[in-house]
């Protein structure tokens, strides 16, 4: 454990965070190696139907909506799980649940994390040359190695969990409500089951915890500020630079936002949409100042909506689950009035014939569980206003990114994702065929280009109607 004691003792000393505005990423002079910078920004709970590029029906992200005018939208991008670890995982290895060991949400009393024998994306370029940082959510182990410093991030600073693992001052908005902080007048609490008071949520800034409880209501504006530096600090130095950002937005409990100026956006869920478009906004806004030419942007979310949290829930958008459920078929029927004949008789068709079975959304692989919205931004090299069909996934951002710097993939492993830089280029239009969905607690899928089928959990073939045609498509 010698290695583990040093590793720790130098990161300690070398990234605290009184020192990070005097961490030197230059290398000796050089100029900018000809590789370049990667954003990557992880929504939490996002649904399909929450990027107004998507959806009309949504009009609260102009940010984003800008930046799917001047790059790339992808309409059939998906996570790899529907629930946050084992996509968070998926994302940074480029290997579904089943190969790198993440097929569960890590706990707060979680001792491990993503196994020390995978290889994350910030390890393979930090080795490239490149700054790495890390700003958000984590969720991938948070004691010892398993920390984000260990994972190939100089920088961290963000929350080890989701942020409803833990009370804070703020609770803001959930189903249940929760209670903040036990006070230190002794006096005990009767929480919902589901509300965490034995600990206080923190926040990290590398291995040191600078906040605790977490001011969620702040918390946005810490992350778009220190993005924002370690963006100046990294082009500044010359080098080339990784930053994943994991977003809180749209996990509950939502910030305690106060209520915008237009009606629409009274509703809790549209003012942290719209916090979190303004947040995304910030961003890239500072990318476009100081590296705007030599930096991909890429946007998408973990999952799909958290249906079970009701009105604080996003919107999957047309994948609604029509095939799934009896209930409120007038609501459908307005909904469907959009699209062509022919697909309103399929939607219709399933649900005059199929049986309710729940949410169709997080911790399901319906399609609204891992659909999600996704974007790609590059001036001069992602064309600009396009809509791509191709079947992507978060999974491609490891072997893409990988390409993109002239780095190699870690030997003797088999990968899920592909570059996809052609894709991105606006070269083509293929992507997967198939993509896998396979998680341990719910029934494994798999897609074929528009098609889906669901089999049994044991691999044997499910029913009928676990195969679906997407009609919709064609109104795209």
């Amino acid at each position: 454990m010698g290695w583990l004691f040093l590793k720790v003792l130098l990161v300690g000393m070398t990234f605290s965070g009184f020192l990070y505005p005097l961490v030197d990423f230059s290398i000796n002079g050089k100029t900018r190696a000809p590789k370049p910078n990667i954003v990557i920004i992880l929504a939490d709970d996002m649904g399909w139907g929450d990027l107004g590029a998507n959806w009309a029906e949504t009009k609260v992200t102009p940010n984003l909506d800008k930046m799917a005018a001047e790059g790339m939208r992808f309409v059939d991008f998906h996570a790899a799980a529907s629930t946050c670890s084992p996509s968070r995982a998926s994302l940074l290895t480029g290997r579904l649940g089943l190969r790198n060991g993440v097929t569960h949400n890590f706990a707060v009393t979680s001792v491990g994390g993503l196994p020390l024998d995978e290889t994350t994306l910030a390890e393979v370029l930090q080795r490239a040359g490149y700054a790495t940082a890390m700003i958000g959510k984590w969720h991938l182990g948070h004691h010892g190695p398993y920390h984000p410093n260990f994972r190939g991030f100089d920088y961290y600073f963000g929350i080890p969990y989701s942020h409803d693992m833990g009370c804070t001052d703020t609770p803001g908005y959930n189903h249940p409500p929760c209670p903040a902080c036990p006070q230190s007048d002794g006096l005990r609490r009767s929480p919902e089951r589901d509300c965490y008071t034995d600990v206080a949520l923190p926040l990290y800034e590398n291995l040191n915890i600078v906040e605790q409880p977490v001011n969620l209501s702040g918390l946005a504006r810490k992350y778009a500020e220190k993005a924002a530096e370690f963006i100046e600090q990294a082009s500044t130095s010359g080098r080339p630079f990784l930053l994943y950002v994991g977003l809180a937005h749209m996990h509950v409990p939502l910030s305690a936002t106060p209520p915008l100026e237009n009606p629409q956006s009274q509703r809790p869920y549209h003012a942290s949409l719209r916090e979190m478009d303004s947040l995304v906004g910030q961003i890239k806004d500072k990318v476009d100042h100081v590296a705007k030419e030599n930096t991909l942007l890429w946007f998408t979310g973990d999952n799909g909506p958290w249906a079970q949290k009701c009105e604080l829930a996003g919107s999957t958008g047309p994948f609604f689950g029509l095939w799934q459920t009896h209930q409120d078929e007038d609501r459908s029927r307005k909904e469907l009035s959009h699209l062509p004949k022919v697909t309103q008789l399929v939607r219709r068709h399933h649900v005059s014939h199929y049986s309710q079975s729940g949410s169709s959304a997080k911790q399901t692989t319906w399609e609204g569980g891992h659909r999600v919205p996704a974007l790609a931004h590059w001036p001069g090299r992602v064309p600009a206003n396009v809509t791509s069909m191709a079947l992507l996934s978060v999974l491609d951002v490891f072997p893409t990114a990988i390409a993109l710097a002239g780095a190699s993939l870690p030997p003797n492993r088999n990968f899920d994702g592909l570059d996809a830089s052609e894709v991105l280029f606006g070269r083509s239009q293929v992507g997967h065929r198939p993509h896998g969905n396979s998680e341990s607690r719910i029934i494994p899928s798999q897609q074929w280009g528009c098609w889906r089928v669901w089999s049994a959990a044991d691999g044997s073939p499910g029913p009928s109607q676990g195969l679906l045609h997407y009609w919709w498509s064609q109104s795209l």
